[in-house]
């Protein structure tokens, strides 16, 4: 339970968290090689440099925000004039002139970055299991993620093995490989055996003959005999295809090869998250990210599991090699390539205050202490494992505009100057989820064209901040309608446009954002494939199961290729359709469709921030309104508290209604929820912590700076440890 009033001490004018404090002396700084001094003096200067440009920049957030506010208002009914907007924008600066071409010159990149095109994970850095879980997943079971998902159309069977199932796993994988490595003069679906010999690989057919690959240099090693390999490794669009061969088991009993499995490459890279999936109020839940971070880096991490009561410790997958086609060991890569995603510039922290007693940007402690706990990766003498290239990989969310990248850039400058490291080792990913950021992306871009090793799409929050950008423009069109406004579209387009224009392609990542329903998987596989070929090297999934069947698509789709032709054809999308503002002044909804809309949002929010408050759950698989279960996190909440609140500021619905559903979803929530013995009813008083969290982020939607859930599920989240409520 959190302490009222932490204890502190004191380090070079800062007054620290002593938890904080001893997680740095005691953990960090001795793995790191860094000097306890080094490092306070480092974030005193940090503080003292950067705090009040921090605070400048959220002011001019608020500024921009009431000249937009003031613009609607004063044309409130009246029909969208683009042209007159976009001047207007310029006028106040929230869109800036653009600059000459340019293209980012970014170093010492990792191909997981610069040029391997596949899925990418982000697991909450506060659950040390998952965080293990997601990092392993560089590599996984293709038929465990068809049998066991509804990936081939019906969900898996309950029960033992069944070989029926077994058989369509089988033949849907084998069809899979004659797709993206045939064979010349046979088929992987009528093999037979497996066997090297003369640095070739040769598959046997039913009909008696032997076949090779069609392109011979996609083989890349064996395990075990030669004759009889245990295991062959394909790589195609740079990923691994791992075909393993026990006759013993009895799937490769079954089959005339052996086959047993095909282990796909899949998780290329992971984003550590200290944002948007976790709850970090405190110093003591800053550690425990800090410290799966440290524990990722070094390699000591360990999480216990119960599993099917199967008591184990989960570790780090540790390295193997296989023999290459010549003979020579050829080690393959156990885990993502991780990154670190930061906070972002809005909040601060209790766990250390300034000489003023004020907490200071939580941004600038993220930046210091996760680089420092990289430092055993790529500092003096450190492992590599993580980045060969010798760069650690920092995520920045929720930036505003170019300002907000360049101040990221100086941040990590003085960083870098602190820890003694070259300029530029620390690479930024930007995530082009905010308004002004999107319509500036190449200036965002050019802020830091010297560490942008990532840009990417975010549906969730980028419609967050339209819907609060937009506030007073009208009544916003229903939640679902949102994904077909031509905003959308273009936004899609824009970030891959500009990202190519812009030199990524061969430098860094250009990505798509997350796959929401975690067990619609044969909806995935049907859809998801849409984004690797709209350019995007690398898109979020929800789990690595879910990383195992999207890698699929990165085999079916030449990423490389298709960024080349969409670079040739030239810009798809407009400003002018960015800045078309998703509103419906007819209000053409009937009493009915508003309640559904409103309960939808309502039992979102709900169901998320009950876990955010009473659990210190962050991000979390939470059923909708019809049991449907979603991916929930901060994203999502402010999409859904947002909407609300507009509605109810242009009276499309009342605030009476609202509290009369926001009851009603609580009690399908606790419905939701009764086998979950942590569970805190929100209900029948409706007066706990959670629920005034959840009515709060509606009621006080339109004061949030940004439209943001943050302050509010921070506060509620503070006073709930305070008073015990998490048990």
């Amino acid at each position: 339970m959190s302490s009222p009033d932490p204890r502190r001490v004191s380090r070079s004018g800062l007054a620290v968290d002593e938890r904080l404090a001893a997680f740095v002396e005691a953990e960090a700084l001795p793995a790191a090689g860094v000097a306890p001094d080094t490092f306070w003096s480092g974030l005193a200067l940090l503080v003292s440099r950067l705090a009040e440009p921090n605070r400048e920049l959220l002011a001019e957030r608020e500024r921009l925000q009431t000249l937009i506010d003031d613009w609607h208002r004063a044309r409130g009914g009246q029909p969208q004039d683009v042209a007159a907007y976009r001047a207007f924008l310029a006028e106040i600066g929230y869109l800036v002139q653009p600059g000459p071409p340019f293209a980012i010159d970014t170093s010492d990149v990792d191909p997981e970055i610069s040029v391997t095109a596949g899925p990418q994970l982000v697991v909450p850095a506060s659950n040390a299991r998952y965080a293990l879980n997601a990092a392993n997943a560089r590599w996984g079971s293709l038929y465990d993620a068809l049998y066991g998902t509804d990936a081939l159309g019906s969900p898996p069977p309950a029960g033992p093995y069944d070989p029926e199932r077994g058989g369509q796993v089988v033949a849907w994988t084998r069809d899979f490989l004659d797709a993206v490595v045939p064979l010349r003069h046979g088929t992987h679906a009528a093999a037979t055996g497996y066997r090297v010999r003369d640095g070739r690989l040769e598959v046997g057919q039913r009909s008696g003959g032997l076949a090779e690959l069609a392109d011979p240099a996609v083989f890349t090693g064996h395990l075990g005999e030669a004759g009889a390999p245990s295991s062959v490794l394909l790589t195609h669009h740079g990923l691994g295809i791992e075909i393993v061969i026990d006759p013993r088991t009895d799937v490769g009993a079954a089959d005339d090869a052996g086959v047993s499995d095909v282990v796909l490459e899949a998780a290329v890279t992971t984003i550590v998250d200290f944002e948007d999936s976790v709850a970090a109020v405190d110093a003591a839940d800053k550690v425990d990210c800090y410290r799966t971070w440290l524990g990722l880096l070094t390699g000591e991490l360990a999480a216990p599991v119960d599993k099917a009561g199967r008591t184990f410790t989960r570790r780090l997958t540790p390295p193997r090699t296989v023999a290459g086609p010549g003979g020579t060991p050829v080690a393959l890569r156990p885990h993502a390539l991780l990154l670190a995603r930061n906070v972002g510039h809005l909040m601060t922290t209790p766990a250390v205050l300034d000489a003023d007693g004020r907490e200071i940007p939580e941004g600038l402690l993220d930046a210091l202490v996760t680089v420092t706990c990289a430092l055993v990766d790529i500092g003096p003498g450190g492992s590599h494992a993580n980045s060969p290239a010798g760069s650690v990989y920092v995520v920045k969310p929720k930036m505003h505009g170019p300002a907000e990248v360049a101040f990221a850039d100086e941040t990590f400058t003085v960083v870098e100057e602190v820890l003694g490291l070259a300029r530029n080792t620390v690479k930024i990913g930007i995530m082009d989820e905010e308004r002004r950021t999107t319509v500036n992306l190449a200036e965002c871009i050019r802020a830091a064209a010297g560490r942008v090793a990532f840009i990417n799409t975010g549906f969730l929050d980028r419609t967050g901040d339209e819907i609060h950008t937009s506030m007073e423009a009208g009544p916003m069109v229903r939640k679902a309608a949102m994904r077909s406004q031509p905003w959308i579209g273009a936004y899609e387009d824009w970030n891959v446009d500009v990202g190519l224009a812009c030199g990524l392609r061969g430098r860094a990542q250009v990505g798509k954002g997350m796959w929401a329903a975690p067990d619609a998987m044969h909806d995935m596989l049907a859809q998801k494939g849409a984004q690797p070929a709209a350019g995007a090297s690398c898109a979020w999934v929800p789990s690595p199961t879910a990383a195992t069947l999207h890698a699929t698509h990165y085999h079916r789709v030449d990423v490389a290729r298709r960024q080349h032709e969409i670079a040739s054809g030239g810009p798809r999308a407009d400003l002018d359709t960015l800045l078309t503002i998703p509103v419906d002044l007819d209000r053409p909804w009937d009493a009915g469709e508003i309640d559904a809309e409103v309960e939808n949002n309502a039992q979102g929010i709900l169901g998320y921030v009950v876990r955010w408050i009473d659990q210190g759950v962050g991000c979390s698989k939470v059923p909708d309104i019809h049991g449907v279960n979603l991916m929930e996190d901060r994203a999502t909440c402010r999409i859904s508290s947002q909407h609300i609140a507009n509605w109810l500021h242009h009276g499309v619905v009342d605030q009476e209604r609202v509290d009369a559903i926001l009851r009603k979803a609580a009690d399908l929530v606790d419905r939701q929820n009764a086998g979950d013995p942590a569970y805190t009813p929100l209900g029948p008083d409706y007066d706990g912590e959670a629920f005034r969290a959840a009515r709060d982020l509606i009621v006080h939607g339109r004061a949030q700076p940004s439209g943001y859930t943050e302050p509010l599920l921070h506060a509620h989240r503070a006073r709930a440890k305070q008073t015990g409520a998490d048990r």
